[in-house]
């Protein structure tokens, strides 16, 4: 079996979280490394003393386990594998393919001596009754593909980092992608992954018939990243290509592909008004080798790509994350955490002959006048800069450096 790679920042969230009275729900995309972190917590958990016959797992996407058809079987095999005198720890992958599993989760959780964690591919894990009758008692580790950080550790030093960030963004960030040497494999892997999402998350979950339509909202999305969109705006570009369709059926799809969790969507912020806007989001794809195994090359804005690395990068630090307006200026991301607001500001290089470039990407960063930090991150190789109080760092070091 292959080494598996560290996931340090979730790993840690389940340790902190280890027999608090709280259910531990992991959300993320398919193959984004749920069931392997699992394994990391397992071999921890028993390292430090538990036994084995206190950890009981089941994956509902395994075969052996599809006779499960209902909650109180689940339950109530869960119950006949429990030992009385000591913790027992519960994992359940996929637990949202039972139906109404809500009702055994609930079960297991209030017995003292079991700790419950589940994980699930879609956002219909914690909507409806499951956060209605959880309500409080569960706590969300929201989980992406590797980070860059996490894939340079893992794939070694030896390489120019700027040749693995090519690879990141070509290749993909799913954990299995590693193991794959070929393009073409590495191809058919995503294909896969892709394939089961669109079919199993959307197609399936969201009963919508019209795949064809739902294949060129995709596309669409993957080729705006990091442009602003509306529901209306891709209605309005379909029809005019000939694709009639309305705004509601967009924004359902949205609504569909967002839940899988395939993309975020940022909301805007206004930075002066203090208020969180209705119109005008952005969306992001979670990993861009997606996006590279359905569009290829053609079309490869570096600079909204970078943009969406580092859109994720600011969630896997636990930030909220906004578009920012200060005005008629635009400031790429507002990241609001426990400190406060911070501000990023994303460039692919500002490096120019008149200097415009530099001058413009600081001036939506400079519209902002309180004293919070503001940075302005690009793939230029210089020591870090401030520019009246605006860091320019390197983001391929910002990127390695938490």
């Amino acid at each position: 079996m292959p080494d598996l790679i560290e996931r340090p920042i979730y790993l840690e969230q389940l340790k902190n979280f280890k027999e608090k009275e709280l259910i531990k729900v992991v959300t993320g995309i398919r193959r984004c490394g749920k069931s392997t972190l699992f394994d990391i917590y397992c071999a921890y958990l028993i390292e430090n003393g538990t036994e084995q016959r206190q950890i009981i797992r089941i994956n509902l996407e395994d075969p052996d386990y599809h006779d499960i058809q209902t909650y109180m079987q689940l339950y109530q095999m869960i119950k006949e594998q429990l030992i009385p005198d000591k913790m027992n720890y519960i994992f359940l992958d996929e637990v949202q393919n039972v139906p109404e599993f809500q009702k055994a989760v609930d079960g297991l959780f209030i017995k003292k001596n079991c700790d419950v964690y589940v994980t699930g591919s879609n956002a219909y894990l914690l909507s409806g009754e499951l956060a209605t009758l959880l309500a409080g008692r569960y706590i969300e580790i929201r989980m992406l593909p590797l980070s860059f950080k996490e894939y340079v550790s893992a794939t070694g030093s030896e390489q120019d980092l700027q040749i693995k960030y090519r690879n990141y963004i070509q290749n993909g960030s799913f954990p299995y992608v590693l193991q794959l040497n070929r393009k073409r494999d590495i191809h058919v892997y995503l294909e896969g992954i892709y394939t089961s999402i669109i079919l199993k998350d959307v197609i399936s979950r969201y009963r919508i018939s019209d795949a064809g339509t739902l294949d060129k909202i995709v596309r669409f999305m993957f080729d705006n990243i990091g442009n602003l969109c509306s529901a209306t705006k891709i209605a309005n570009t379909m029809t005019s290509a000939g694709r009639k369709i309305s705004a509601h059926t967009v924004d359902h799809y949205l609504t569909a592909l967002t839940d899988s969790f395939i993309l975020y969507k940022a909301n805007r912020y206004d930075v002066k008004g203090k208020q969180y806007l209705m119109t005008g989001q952005k969306y992001y794809l979670c990993d861009m080798g997606l996006r590279y195994y359905l569009l290829g090359s053609r079309r490869m804005d570096m600079g909204h790509i970078l943009e969406n690395i580092v859109y994720l990068e600011l969630l896997r630090r636990g930030y909220e994350v906004y578009i920012g307006k200060v005005g008629n200026a635009e400031i790429d991301f507002i990241a609001i955490g426990e400190y406060g607001e911070e501000y990023y500001q994303v460039a692919q290089t500002v490096v120019s002959a008149d200097g415009k470039v530099l001058e413009r990407e600081l001036a939506s960063l400079e519209a902002v006048k309180d004293h919070n930090p503001k940075y302005l991150l690009t793939m230029d190789f210089a020591p870090p800069i401030s520019h009246n109080g605006i860091k320019q760092l390197n983001v391929l070091e910002w990127l390695l450096n938490k």
